[in-house]
């Protein structure tokens, strides 16, 4: 009698009860079962050809096995111990040898992505490895890197990266949660390990590279797999189900639920779908044509005023960072950039960024809350004054979307700093508002204070001098500005009357909303009246020296001190506005008046 020389399929190991028949009964695991025919391209009954039509799109079966596989599938439905499954057989049931020359070792990478997350999926390989004795039998060593075999194979884990997975012999690939891949080392890391991969398991008969995750946005290689290929015969194969398609011991009470709390989120996490709501922050190619090929760092120059922004850290997980910009000529340029990653001291880190924001003349930095007083008390130690940035980081990613549109920066050829920009994304919440924020497990350290010093210096460039013509005549400091100064103008309109509570309201809502917490509110000027209406046309016709400054500004402390509601609502309807030590602003509408405020102290230094 003859004996079968055909290797076992798939199929066949887990119908014997002395492989892996015990760990993945046909009960629970029929779904999957399916799944692996498709893969395969093994023979199929007939429920599973109506699963498998129904998860791939297709309107036939696949007839051999699929050199790489897409497979979308929501949380707790046992992608991880399937990932596990396709990696020990094909380690262990199929023969290389014949490919490998001397001191060549074949590998089946599990990519993941990070060293803690791959070591999941080595544990399941592990364990199926030794609950099977005549598997067991085929370990060599096992180490927290891999698991060599005698058959020339190894298992081991990887991250992310796609230079770690190059100079190999790759047999098979498993790429664990897909979606969730960050990486600081470029804009689309998945696709870039992905084609890395794929010289490496050229020379490879029958190499197969699987993907496994739940989806996330609608961006990236699985969700490009998906768009592309989902419901064609030729190609990657694309399997897309729910959590309860392929686990049904999962309770649909606990799926319920989780749509009751955020059904976009349970669409995602429970039924395999792409999430809608999140979406790509800027485009790559808006990116690339802001930056400055081969420049990495600018030194400071005289005459020029620089701004800095920091994103603190405490040493031991975050990057602490900084970044520094200045605006000329119309430009908003970066200057610097400056990472230090952990583990660091952060008082050290301090000294040195205080050193080097000195070089630039610098004696304030702008950062966030983080840390409540330890930052700024850290940085006053140094002379430097730590002042809180008002506005939100998504905040800040918004004003600098229009600058990127607009290519009126320029950004260092930084590879982190492009990074972490290309993989901004912006999120919907439930109640319609937006956010602008990092991929999940992923940095934007480095963009953070990037982004924070150039929207400081393009907004200070935009804080003009303030200036109106009324009835044709110029009315601000002494002499006129030449008309290629960046002076703001505007017509006097038709008077708006309105009362003096109103017109309170509308100036201390302008000023919360544009006013950063370092200017304190004894500073916030709001419309008054001044003594005479002489001492008004005298400055009008350009008459102003430092003395009279000096008494106006006196003058206005004191009337500060005894303004009554009358006066506001008189001088308001006069149409004047002025604001210490710097310029009459002369108008009769009211919305003037509170742009007047509104443009003075937005981003104020």
């Amino acid at each position: 009698m003859k004996t079968s020389t055909q290797p076992p399929t798939i199929l066949d190991a887990l119908a014997d009860p002395a492989i892996f028949g015990a760990l993945f009964p046909v009960a629970t695991w029929a779904a999957w079962r399916a799944f692996l025919v498709a893969v395969f391209g093994l023979k199929a009954t007939k429920a599973e050809r109506d699963l498998i039509l129904q998860c791939t799109g297709c309107t036939s079966l696949p007839a051999r096995q699929a050199s790489a596989v897409f497979c979308v599938v929501g949380r707790r439905g046992g992608k991880s111990r399937i990932a596990a499954l396709l990696a020990v057989f094909l380690a262990c049931f199929r023969d290389y040898r014949n490919i490998l020359t001397a001191g060549e070792r074949g590998v089946v990478m599990l990519i993941a992505s990070d060293r803690k997350q791959a070591g999941v999926l080595k544990r399941y390989v592990s364990g199926l490895l030794q609950a099977v004795p005549m598997l067991q039998q085929l370990v060599v060593g096992e180490t927290t890197e891999g698991i060599q075999l005698t058959n020339r194979v190894v298992i081991e884990i990887h991250t992310a990266s796609f230079r770690a997975v190059r100079g190999y012999t790759v047999v098979a690939a498993v790429l664990d949660e897909l979606a969730f891949w960050p990486s600081d080392d470029a804009a689309n890391p998945d696709v870039e390990i992905i084609n890395a991969l794929k010289p490496a398991m050229a020379t490879v008969p029958e190499a197969l590279l699987v993907a496994i995750s739940s989806p996330y946005a609608r961006r990236g290689a699985l969700y490009q797999a998906y768009r592309d290929h989902f419901g064609k015969a030729s190609g990657p194969l694309v399997w897309q189900a729910d959590t309860r398609t392929m686990n049904s011991t999962v309770p649909q009470s606990v799926i319920d639920q989780a749509y009751v709390e955020d059904a976009a989120s349970a669409a995602a996490e429970y039924g395999a779908e792409f999430r809608r709501d999140v979406e790509s922050f800027i485009a790559c190619e808006v990116i690339d044509s802001c930056v400055v090929a081969g420049q990495y760092e600018l030194p400071p120059e005289a005459g020029l005023r620089y701004w800095g922004f920091v994103d603190p850290s405490g040493g031991s997980q975050d990057s602490f960072t900084m970044g520094i910009a200045h605006h000329a000529h119309g430009l908003t340029v970066l200057d610097l950039i400056r990472e230090v990653t952990p583990p660091f001291s952060p008082e050290q880190v301090v000294t040195d960024f205080t050193d080097t924001l000195r070089r630039y003349g610098l004696t304030q930095v702008t950062g966030d809350r983080y840390g409540g007083e330890w930052p700024r008390e850290q940085f006053r130690k140094h002379g430097v004054e730590y002042l809180l940035s008002t506005h939100a980081k998504s905040d800040i990613y918004r004003d600098l979307l229009p600058l990127l549109n607009s290519t009126t920066i320029t950004l260092l050829d930084h590879p982190r700093l492009l990074a972490q920009l290309g993989q901004l994304e912006r999120r919907t919440a439930r109640g319609g508002k937006d956010s602008i924020d990092h991929p999940p497990h992923a940095h934007d350290d480095v963009i953070n204070s990037a982004a924070g010093a150039l929207v400081l210096a393009a907004c200070a460039s935009a804080r003009a001098p303030l200036a109106f013509l009324s009835e044709g005549r110029w009315i601000g400091p002494s002499p006129a500005p030449q008309l290629d100064a960046p002076w703001r103008t505007v017509t006097t309109p038709t008077l708006i009357e309105q009362g003096v509570t109103m017109a309170r309201r509308a100036v201390k809502a302008v000023v919360r909303a544009v006013s950063p917490a370092s200017v304190p509110t004894r500073k916030i000027i709001a419309p008054v009246p001044y003594r005479s209406i002489e001492t008004i046309e005298r400055l009008d016709e350009g008459v102003r020296s430092p003395d009279e400054q000096e008494r106006l500004d006196e003058h206005y402390v004191q009337r500060q001190r005894s303004r009554k509601p009358s006066d506001l609502e008189q001088y308001l309807r006069a149409g004047h506005v002025y604001f210490p030590g710097d310029q009459i602003v002369r108008t009769d509408n009211l919305q003037d008046v509170l742009e007047a405020i509104r443009l003075k102290f937005k981003h104020w230094r």
